[in-house]
């Protein structure tokens, strides 16, 4: 089971990802990764269907859904998605690009919005099959440039 925790350093939100034995984990964890695959799978259609079957409550499935997942066996083709802030300085997306590619993250895909009071939200798609170091040390990496802020994982497959 990977497991998150986070930590302030330097004013910078630092998230540490753990593979922890699920025998130490609340039985819910397990329960919430049951629901989703339920879905996933196409066996049930609602959230409330899938918990239900599982018997877990809605609170608890969208408190842990998007911190609790699997480890994916089949390595050729992992994928992770991180969001970021930019500054809309001209190099920083450059130099964020420069980082994943150095920590060999094949980007899949780039999708950022308008900069509004010189911000723009940016969500980028990577495969981490070749991922060189972790995906802490490439976020915290990542948090580190001047002028990217908010950096967070929001999922791997």
């Amino acid at each position: 089971m990977l497991a998150v925790s986070s930590f302030f350093l330097g004013g910078i939100r630092v998230k540490q990802f753990y593979i922890v034995d699920s025998s130490i984990l609340p039985d819910v964890v397990g329960k919430v990764i049951a629901a989703r695959a339920l879905l996933q799978n196409g066996e049930v259609k609602q959230v409330s269907e899938a918990v239900k079957r599982v018997g877990i409550s809605r609170g608890t499935y969208y408190k842990y859904k998007d911190y609790v997942f699997l480890p994916d066996h089949e390595m050729a083709s992992r994928k992770a998605v991180i969001s970021l802030m930019l500054h809309h300085d001209r190099g920083i997306l450059s130099e964020v690009l420069t980082v994943m590619s150095q920590a060999q993250a094949s980007i899949v895909t780039i999708n950022q919005n308008i900069p509004i009071h010189n911000w723009a939200s940016v969500v980028i798609s990577f495969d981490i099959s070749a991922l060189q170091g972790t995906l802490d040390d490439l976020t915290t990496k990542l948090g580190g440039i001047r002028g990217v802020s908010d950096v967070h994982l929001i999922s791997i497959e």
